[in-house]
């Protein structure tokens, strides 16, 4: 008789299993007037339909105020110019009047009641996009290079990107039920009644699983911070297939070594064909063998460090029915967008704009909310593309539109060149944090305009004027903005109060290294300046700064350096 205690499952998993068509009582929540919020466990249920139920912190002293976000599900980021009119109207009308550009491609609705909720999901389902698992224990939005230059094969890789997204996504139809008749789904229904996802099982992934598709040179996506990553290889402008990177990950927490970021480990190269194979294979692995006692420890990077690559890579040839080819060659070399007006191999046009943190917003003298809902209305062939650096790319723009979107822009105070922000700001990223996010410790969207401002004057003294350093900033280590890669990177702890990294690189294929522990808002000037000092004095040639605190600074055992 076997005296090993039964295994204790997170509540998170006991409610999928009990729940899998991950209703819960979110249709009588949202018919009830009297309802002000959802519970706990709808709470986790909203998450699989793209919702967040939040409150504005800002004014926790005067009483919780519970709104919502809204989270679309976009593949690649592409969207047609009616859809960006449609989340438009929606952003006006039930929201703050904002579109959050996220770092995976998708957008954000903040500040959403809860007697508004369904009419934002289902006008975005109206418009032939979802919220369906842009959150959740599922595959969340599947990510694509969004820029249209590099190569033909781009739209290949495009195709493949939503073939994934659409292989994975979860079947229940409670989601059309809810959200779009507006009505509790049917468990008279037998197939409702014994549902069981024909992918996911009853209760789904231990936690979320990203998944991306990346061009080289160009790493704009991240690839190395995803779960399973397929870096494209292309020979004569055909895409022959992909190189396979699985195991990454941002999240961890402050003070548990046992969480921690993790880039990716290359498995090899498949071909095109076998492409669906792998892909329901590797979070097929995640399913049935990651930790659903402790949410913490419940990611795939985990099952990857402890189990192996060896073990990893062999379960997947297992799964996919395959062996995979050894990794062909690649090489990235950067990871920034291209700014200003570009000609794509198909000569058609495109236009980077770029978007301070994320925000799509009018404020004083530069209205670019306004801006892009005139160019949808005024040219609707053109694709609105949204870039994993938080940018919007205006895409198949005709020779002939140019000028006259140009002027457009110009008119409400936005800049078109290729130099539309200092290299700064250009290259910075960071997560929306307070007021909204339950889980902010400090400032992070707020907060990273005014410091990078401060930064420069501190770049400016010590002969870096216009150098160009990615910065990355989050209000919390779960590493939504992606921190961990970047050269330098501010981790909220506490209010104020940030862990600072250094060393990330230029590609995106180097983890930085934790620098100081805690440094206050206020401090990091002083703190920063004889390191950016040393930087321009010392590195070589055009050595980054990234590349320079790998080399130099963070293998000193100076005073004060977490190493």
């Amino acid at each position: 008789m076997s005296t090993e205690a039964p295994i204790k499952l997170t509540h998170n998993e006991e409610i999928k299993a009990a729940f899998p068509t991950l209703d819960g009582t979110i249709a009588a929540t949202l018919a009830d007037p009297n309802a002000d919020h959802f519970s706990q466990d709808d709470y986790e249920f909203l998450k699989f339909h793209g919702c967040y139920q939040q409150d504005d912190r800002d004014l926790r002293k005067a009483g919780k105020k519970y709104i919502m976000m809204v989270r679309s599900r976009i593949p690649g980021g592409v969207m047609t110019a009616n859809q960006w009119k449609m989340f438009d109207d929606l952003s006006a009308k039930h929201g703050n009047n904002t579109l959050r550009i996220t770092t995976r491609q998708t957008i954000q609705f903040h500040g959403i009641l809860k007697a508004n909720l369904r009419a934002v999901v289902r006008g975005i389902n109206e418009s032939l996009l979802s919220t369906l698992a842009a959150c959740g224990d599922v595959t969340r939005n599947v990510t694509a290079p969004p820029t249209p230059a590099y190569t033909l094969a781009r739209e290949q890789v495009y195709a493949d990107c939503k073939r994934v997204a659409m292989a994975l996504a979860p079947k229940t139809g409670a989601y059309h039920a809810i959200w779009i008749d507006g009505v509790p789904l049917n468990l008279d229904d037998a197939e409702n009644k014994n549902f069981t996802d024909p992918f996911y099982g009853r209760a789904y992934l231990p936690r979320k699983f990203k998944t991306s598709f990346a061009i080289p040179p160009v790493n704009d996506v991240d690839v190395f911070t995803n779960d399973q990553g397929y870096i494209a290889i292309i020979e004569n402008e055909q895409l022959v297939g992909y190189n396979l990177a699985v195991g990454g990950g941002m999240g961890r927490s402050h003070g548990n070594a046992a969480t921690y970021p993790r880039l990716a480990d290359l498995m090899g190269f498949l071909t095109r064909d076998r492409l669906l194979d792998v892909a329901k294979a590797v979070p097929a692995i995640h399913r049935d063998f990651g930790d659903r006692t402790d949410r913490k420890h419940a990611r795939f990077k985990y099952v990857v460090q402890e189990r192996g690559v060896d073990w990893t890579r062999a379960e997947i040839e297992k799964r996919a029915g395959f062996k995979l080819e050894p990794v062909r060659p690649f090489k990235f070399t950067g990871s920034g967008d291209l700014y200003g007006w570009r000609q794509a191999l198909d000569s058609k046009w495109f236009l980077t704009i770029f978007v301070e943190t994320g925000r799509v917003k009018d404020v004083e003298g530069h209205h670019l909310k306004t801006a892009l809902r005139q160019v949808a209305e005024k040219f609707s062939d053109i694709e609105f593309r949204l870039s994993p650096n938080q940018n919007v790319i205006l895409a198949n723009v005709l020779e002939e539109d140019r000028d006259a979107i140009t002027e457009l822009l110009t008119e409400h105070g936005i800049k078109t060149g290729l130099r539309q922000a200092s290299p700064l700001h250009s290259a910075a990223m960071a997560c929306p944090s307070l007021p909204t996010c339950g889980l902010a410790l400090a400032e992070s969207e707020r907060m990273l305009p005014g410091l990078l401002d401060r930064l420069e004057k501190v770049c400016e003294a010590v002969g870096l004027a216009g150098e160009e350093i990615v910065i990355r900033s989050t209000g919390c280590p779960n590493g939504c903005s992606r921190p961990y890669t970047a050269e330098l990177a501010f981790v909220g702890k506490a209010p104020g109060r940030y862990q600072i990294w250094l060393g990330g690189d230029l590609a995106g294929a180097r983890m930085g290294r934790v620098w100081k522990e805690v440094v206050k808002d206020t401090d990091i000037e002083s703190e920063l300046r004889p390191v950016l000092l040393r930087y321009a004095n010392e590195r070589y040639n055009r050595e980054s700064f990234g590349d320079w605190c790998d080399r130099v600074l963070l293998n000193e055992p100076a005073a004060g350096f977490s190493i």
